[in-house]
């Protein structure tokens, strides 16, 4: 890391310290000892980053992320140690919301080998498939469901 990244990066993490309320700007004020014990890492950890001496590493990171009120992803993008794209967010994983997944997509996840692929959707689609001899004869017929149901 650079010494710029590593200067950016502890002035940002001074700015929340100092938003959280921690005195880390006089001697005697004790926020670094604070924010070190209710973290649970070595004050060294603190100072040396504070003096843009290291970068945390990420188990400090993991514990201090919590009480600046942000998340280790933010952290470790921030350090450079990551960019955005290798750690995604998990809502940037998902679906879109009016998608609904095919019985095939279900095979898939469930490790179905693609030579029995068509056998498993037949057999799976009899179940969600109302009985049409049942609907016929009057009895009551469940509706088709989606996977959304």
């Amino acid at each position: 890391m650079s010494t710029q990244g590593l200067d950016e990066f502890a002035g940002w993490v001074e700015g929340l310290m100092r938003q959280r309320g921690y005195d880390i700007d006089s001697p005697r004020g004790g926020g670094k000892s604070r924010i070190a014990d209710e973290a649970g890492v070595h004050r060294a950890a603190v100072t040396r980053l504070l003096q843009r001496q290291s970068m945390p590493d990420l188990e400090t990171m993991r514990r201090i992320a919590p009480l600046l009120g942000v998340s280790v992803r933010d952290m470790l993008i921030r350090s450079g140690r990551v960019t955005p794209e290798e750690l995604p967010m998990a809502a940037d994983l998902l679906p879109p919301s009016d998608w609904q997944p095919s019985m095939e997509d279900f095979a898939r996840w469930l490790g179905v080998p693609d030579e029995r692929m068509g056998v498993f959707v037949k057999v799976v689609t009899q179940f969600l498939e109302p009985d049409t001899d049942a609907a016929d004869a009057g009895e009551a017929v469940e509706p088709r469901r989606t996977a959304r149901d």
